[in-house]
């Protein structure tokens, strides 16, 4: 049987989408019509079309993007839709947990502006000893969790693993320290762990003395990392307000932290190397 033909303006009624996002997937080659006048240029679509522009249209609605949705329609494996998905799927979930986490993060501010405690830590300023540890580093596109931690979690891995194969024991507390890469958005993240009394190089990390600091503000953080930038927020706040300035990179010392995934019980003094300004 012939398809029934349709102009642009039914075809789009039909798939309840404008003429202008047609002409946008003609152009693109998601949805080319069944015929072109050569003429008028008027656009003609077949009935058969119909089921690929609800399709489209139901892709679209749950936020598929568009070349996603071409190489899954332009597909004969059906498993290649459900990969679309499921991809779809985890962009989702990943977007819930990070708005999660600011709601828990407003919360926690708002708690802090309503005068709860549950918040508080004093800031101190000491001094702090020269330590030698075993260290690895790593380069992330600039600063933030969703640019660290990832960064963050390839070095730890790699570090352990080298030093496991070097027989060198993984001596707590973890030290973290961030540079910022000259003439670019980019940060030095570097990862490691106190080494024993007599350190011995090996391959996979070095061996880095972190200087002695005369006068170091910190401020003790503690439950997981999604509030770490509040904390550092309030350090370098305080930091500011009594007249200091930094002059070195800042640390953060895992004083009690369980395996390496952040949890509700861990602690991390946060350190900022000062003077007076």
């Amino acid at each position: 049987m012939a398809s029934t033909m349709y102009t642009i303006g039914e075809f789009a009624a039909f798939g309840r989408v404008s003429v202008r996002m047609l002409r946008h997937y003609d152009a693109i080659g998601l949805l080319i019509p069944a015929h072109v006048d050569p003429h008028s240029g008027y656009r003609r679509y077949a009935s058969t079309q119909l089921p690929r522009l609800l399709r489209i249209v139901e892709l679209r609605e749950l936020g598929v993007g568009l070349d996603d949705i071409a190489s899954a329609l332009d597909s004969d494996d059906e498993s290649r839709i459900r990969h679309v998905l499921a991809k779809r799927r985890a962009e989702l979930v990943a977007a819930i947990d990070a708005d999660t986490a600011r709601l828990e993060r407003i919360d926690r501010r708002l708690s802090l502006l309503e005068g709860s405690t549950a918040m508080s830590e004093t800031v101190q300023y000491r001094r702090v000893d020269a330590v030698t540890v075993y260290a690895a580093s790593g380069i992330a596109p600039g600063g933030g969790p969703e640019n660290v931690s990832p960064v963050v979690g390839t070095i730890i891995t790699g570090l352990d693993d080298a030093l496991e194969a070097a027989g060198r024991q993984i001596i707590e507390p973890g030290i973290f320290w961030y540079e910022p890469v000259p003439d670019s958005d980019d940060l030095a993240v570097h990862v490691s762990y106190v080494a024993e009394p007599e350190p011995q190089p090996g391959d996979g990390y070095d061996v880095v003395t972190l200087p002695a600091v005369e006068t170091m503000a910190t401020l003790l953080h503690r439950g997981d990392m999604s509030g770490i930038g509040e904390s550092w927020s309030r350090l370098m706040g305080r930091v500011i307000d009594e007249g200091y300035r930094m002059t070195g990179p800042c640390r953060e010392v895992y004083v009690e932290a369980d395996g390496h995934e952040p949890g509700p019980d861990w602690v991390t003094e946060l350190q900022v190397p000062v003077e007076k300004a």
